[in-house]
């Protein structure tokens, strides 16, 4: 069972074929990675107390994405991470964009990722995105994130793949 999540990290790591770059074209050039590193056990158990940590960390990261996609439930930290992309986002016509984008793919009703919000912050998160603005996401962003700190992060402490990380 490790090394099958070993091989699906692995592979999720590896930069992406050039070929690929050829067939999607990307909105704008996506910034590179720096090659995540495998942390000291010091530094993966300090992602036992906290999420922010973790998900700061691309080592860290990639393993919890991995681990959630192994669950069928990465639709979380996806928004998260979108939501974290969005607020890099400068010009006001590729906010809309993306915003519109983060809308369909999220938070609509049977989006095909579909986040576990309430009814109160999604109705605040469409009525943001009347004029998107930086912090247009911020309240479904901090719901998912806490359901993430409460529900997702103590299974994937309990995981055998975290387990061979802090040994």
């Amino acid at each position: 069972r490790a090394k099958e999540i070993k091989t699906k990290l692995g592979t999720l790591l590896q930069k992406p074929d050039s070929t690929i770059d050829l067939i999607i074209p990307y909105p704008e050039k996506p910034e590179k990675p720096a090659k995540a590193q495998k942390p000291s056990p010091e530094e993966a158990l300090q992602w036992r107390d906290s999420l922010e940590k973790l998900l700061q960390n691309t080592y860290g990261l990639a393993s919890f994405s991995s681990f959630l996609r192994s669950e069928f439930s990465e639709e979380n930290v996806e928004f998260w991470v979108a939501c974290e992309d969005y607020k890099k986002t400068k010009s006001p016509a590729k906010m809309v964009e993306k915003a519109k984008k983060i809308y369909e793919e999220f938070i609509q009703t049977e989006a095909p990722k579909e986040v576990n919000i309430d009814h109160f912050t999604k109705a605040m998160t469409m009525k943001n995105l009347v004029e998107p603005s930086v912090s247009s996401f911020d309240m479904a962003q901090k719901r998912i994130f806490a359901l993430m700190e409460k529900d997702s992060l103590p299974r994937f402490v309990r995981s055998e793949f975290y387990q061979e990380l802090i040994k």
